[in-house]
């Protein structure tokens, strides 16, 4: 094992025993080899940059290294930005932890190191985010190398594997290049991926939501504060925007487009597909902190002379979050909500069965208008988990869930 502290400003010599300059940096080449150090950057005395290949380099140590090639035959360095170099890129820098769904600041590197086929190979091996790392940085040119571990060991140390690392970048051409890829931040669950977005600058956080699926991205970004959504949604294009706010659930969209300044709220809109679109702005005309803003027009109704078999084809062909739907609503050919039943009644009963005669009576509903106190006081009276809201012909128009009201209680604290 050896250390980046432990490599940066080593001196370097040629095959003739010349002084080459101090070791600034090492460059690993994703297309190439993802854990390999490929290049080692040397500044000369005169500040020139040179580029030592790794199979010019047949001896390295915590004290000096060695190529196997003279000065005239060492290329300047010329910048690479399909490179990943360990100072620039890594060093100091914030990364996201995949396993520990967090993001932390990288204190030092650990390399394997290993003599290969006449030359020395560097391995990536983990990123070292521990106080052992932060004492070997503290002392670093104060005090021996050897002394330096011994003095790092007492104290603990915490290291991320590479293959566990992601590193953030946001220009779109250099993350292509690097092949920095976020799909295990995908299967992430969305409040962990919210709380990493919540710790990145905004620049980071674009670089991550503009690198996931839509419907991820959605997830994400339902889970963050109001005010991150926004500042969010507002500095990627409007037709990203778009895609991604029509994933959300239309109850969770409504909720930031009412916040968003009405330019960009109405271009946003613009660029969303009709029929989602109608649905937010539906909900928009609803006041705030009412049953009618809380509410979610994603819900499944079937009519009241429809049996078990009709209900269970509707939830087949449902596309909306399946873990918010606990009943079935039964509305008559007025659409007026005749009925309410409950998911495990369904599952229970045979398919031929009339969906009426499984509903629970009687039926608790509220009008659109009613407050969110009165929302809530219905929930805690009734033990609710979905509610569904009516117009003043009893009309059904959405349904308010149990995790809406959490959170509005959750923001009430």
């Amino acid at each position: 094992m050896i250390y980046f502290t432990e490599l940066e400003n080593l001196p370097i010599y040629d095959a003739k025993g010349e002084y080459l300059g101090r070791l600034v940096d090492l460059g690993i080449d994703p297309s190439q080899n993802p854990l390999q150090v490929a290049t080692y950057l040397v500044k000369t005395p005169k500040n020139q940059m040179l580029n030592i290949t790794h199979d010019q380099m047949p001896s390295i140590s915590v004290r000096a290294a060695q190529t196997s090639v003279t000065t005239a035959d060492i290329r300047p360095y010329t910048a690479d930005e399909a490179m990943i170099r360990i100072k620039k890129d890594v060093l100091d820098q914030q990364i996201i932890d995949v396993n520990h769904k967090k993001v932390v600041r990288v204190t030092d590197v650990d390399f394997d190191i290993r003599p290969t086929e006449g030359h020395t190979d560097l391995k990536i091996i983990a990123v070292n985010v521990g106080w052992e790392a932060a004492v070997r940085r503290l002392l670093k040119g104060f005090v021996a190398k050897h002394t330096i571990r011994q003095v790092a060991h007492l104290f603990s140390q915490k290291t991320i594997p590479w293959e566990c690392v992601n590193l953030i970048e946001p220009d779109p051409a250099r993350r292509l290049k690097l092949r920095i890829s976020y799909d295990r931040l995908a299967e992430l669950h969305p409040a962990d991926l919210a709380d990493i977005l919540e710790e990145l600058s905004r620049d980071e956080q674009k670089s991550v939501i503009e690198s996931l699926d839509d419907e991820t991205a959605a997830q994400a970004v339902s889970e963050i504060p109001a005010r991150m959504q926004i500042a969010l949604l507002e500095s990627i294009p409007a037709s990203r925007a778009a895609d991604i706010v029509e994933e959300m659930p239309p109850d969770k969209a409504a909720d930031v487009l009412q916040e968003m300044l009405p330019e960009a709220s109405a271009q946003l809109l613009a660029n969303m597909e009709k029929e989602e679109a109608k649905e937010v702005r539906d909900l928009l005309g609803f006041e705030e902190n009412t049953a009618g803003g809380l509410m979610t027009t994603e819900f499944i109704v079937a009519g009241d002379t429809a049996a078990v078999e009709a209900a269970m084809a509707s939830l087949k062909m449902f596309d909306g979050p399946v873990e918010s739907v606990h009943a079935v609503y039964l509305i008559d050919d007025q659409a007026a909500l005749v009925g309410v039943v409950p998911l495990a009644r369904i599952f229970l009963a045979d398919s031929g069965t009339p969906l009426i005669t499984l509903s629970k009576d009687p039926v608790i509903s509220v009008q659109s208008y009613a407050s969110e106190k009165s929302v809530a006081e219905m929930f805690n009276k009734y033990n609710l988990l979905s509610l569904p809201v009516v117009d003043d012909n009893g009309r059904m128009l959405g349904v308010v869930t149990a995790d809406d009201v959490l959170e509005l209680f959750l923001n009430n604290r």
